[in-house]
């Protein structure tokens, strides 16, 4: 049993509790997303995490001028 939760296995919220497991790997950054993970699929299938998504949509933004 944990001492900070008192639940086995630990709690999801749990400083102690272990990373959720990887579904994918972002295609822009290689950094693995987790369940529970923002992501975005293409139909290729290529998926992106949230992050790398914001820094292209800013940059499209930015050539725009808006």
């Amino acid at each position: 049993m944990c001492d900070v939760c008192h639940y086995t296995p630990c709690h999801p919220r749990c400083p102690y509790a272990p990373e959720p497991p990887k579904v994918y790997t972002c295609n822009a950054c290689g950094e693995d997303i987790r369940d529970g993970d923002e992501y975005y699929k293409t139909p290729c299938p290529q998926y992106f995490c949230a992050d790398c998504i914001c820094e292209d949509v800013a940059e499209v933004e930015e050539d725009d001028g808006c």
